[in-house]
């Protein structure tokens, strides 16, 4: 195989993590390092960075300050929403998007983000192989969400588990202080897939988990929740509920709507949820006329840096440099996976690749056998998937007791 000479450029999109600028870093240091990158740009707010040519030199960045993005939460190059339409319907954008390639030389484009920049990166990649441009396309994934197609686990995920299985634990010790007793209703992140709320399970292990969880995968009953919360509450005096935002009754009619109606849409068409807490913190309230309070976990998910696994740090970090060592040698139209092995009863990860075809747009969900049978908790299954996974506390620098985040100086690229 003849060797590929060219720029690369590298790209953030969709919600930020806490460590996905760990994986950034392992693709740019990576890159750098590189005999046949020729000069490693930053596109900034993602692919919207390469339609602007709103690009940044990496390569004039200080080495130890760039080392500072595996500890910085969210996305330090910038990130956007924004949906590339079909090319054969419109392929104004990819026309701009060889363009700006051919200006710099780019050979190598990756692209760190979830479901839907899966989408787009499968997208530049098949038109790039129909119009003859020899470039080497690599996804990298991010999502707390953790519902990309084939990877065992996505990075971002296990620190934003870790954040909520920790957060529950605080909440629970909190809630359990007066003799008065009360109801919490914690909602987490997740519109079609529970993986996050699943998480809160993890308190359980330690004794402090919620009585109820209920994920997305199954129907949610608000008569049947109402009634189980009252007779937890009557009982103990105290109960705490973990509920995915994208909660839905049998009709698909997400929980959330029934307070708002009129939600707003993202770009991607996508209803923008949110207030599922404080409407059945509300409900309840009425029903028992017990103390409710609503908690909405809302960004703090996904930008708890303070709080991050070492383990997904070190395995994001791993699959930004996997995603350039394999477009070195050659490999092209995939994104980077992990897949899990058990070696002498301990957790191991290797980076896996998928077709970028099969990736993009596919929903992974909390298996059923992960949750039990009444649909509000969760079982030992997901606890033995998850647990490994947020191990390790962050290696973050503290100056001044605060931590120390990169400060980049965004260099505009040269052609």
């Amino acid at each position: 195989m003849s060797q590929l000479k060219g720029a690369c450029i590298i790209g953030q999109s969709g919600g930020p993590t806490s460590v996905i600028n760990a994986s950034a870093y392992g693709a740019i240091k990576t890159a750098l390092e590189s005999d046949c990158i020729t000069k490693v740009l930053g596109a900034r707010h993602g692919i919207k960075g390469v339609l602007d040519d709103d690009l940044i030199d990496m390569g004039k960045e200080d080495p130890k300050e760039l080392e500072m993005m595996k500890f910085t939460p969210s996305s330090a190059l910038g990130s956007c929403r924004y949906k590339l339409k079909d090319p054969d319907e419109d392929d104004t954008d990819y026309k701009r998007i060889l363009e700006i390639f051919k200006k710099y030389d780019v050979r190598y484009f990756f692209y760190n983000g979830g479901n839907d920049s899966m989408d787009t990166c499968n997208k530049i990649s098949k038109f790039m192989l129909k119009n003859g441009y020899d470039c080497r396309v690599m996804g990298i994934p991010k999502t707390i969400d953790n519902d990309l197609a084939g990877t065992d686990h996505c990075p971002g995920f296990a620190s934003a588990a870790k954040y909520i299985a920790t957060s529950v634990m605080e909440v629970y010790c909190d809630a359990h202080v007066y003799d008065t007793g009360m109801i919490t209703i914690i909602e987490c992140m997740g519109r079609h897939a529970g993986w996050l709320t699943a998480a809160a399970a993890l308190a359980g292990i330690k004794g402090c988990g919620p009585d109820l969880i209920y994920l997305p995968e199954v129907d949610f009953d608000l008569d049947d929740f109402t009634k189980k919360v009252k007779d937890i509450y009557e009982q103990n005096k105290n109960c705490i509920v973990a509920v995915s935002e994208g909660i839905h009754d049998k009709d698909g009619t997400f929980i959330a709507e029934y307070a708002n109606k009129n939600m707003a849409k993202d770009s991607f068409g996508h209803a923008q949820l949110g207030g599922l807490a404080a409407f059945l913190a509300n409900h309840v309230k009425q029903a028992t006329g017990a103390k409710v309070r609503g908690i909405e976990l809302s960004l703090l998910q996904r930008c708890a840096a303070h709080c991050a696994s070492q383990t997904d740090i070190d395995e994001s970090f791993m699959a930004g440099k996997a995603a350039v060592e394999n477009a070195v040698n050659g490999v092209t139209d995939k994104m980077v996976g992990f897949e899990r092995e058990m070696v002498d009863g301990k957790y191991t990860c290797k980076v896996k690749l998928f077709d970028l075809s099969i990736v993009a747009n596919t929903e992974k969900k909390v298996p059923r056998q992960w949750i039990n049978n009444e649909g509000d908790g969760i079982t030992d299954g997901f606890i033995d998937y998850a647990l490994p996974l947020i191990q390790g506390q962050t290696k973050m620098t503290v100056e001044d007791g605060l931590p120390r985040f990169v400060h980049l100086k965004k260099v505009k690229a040269e052609a």
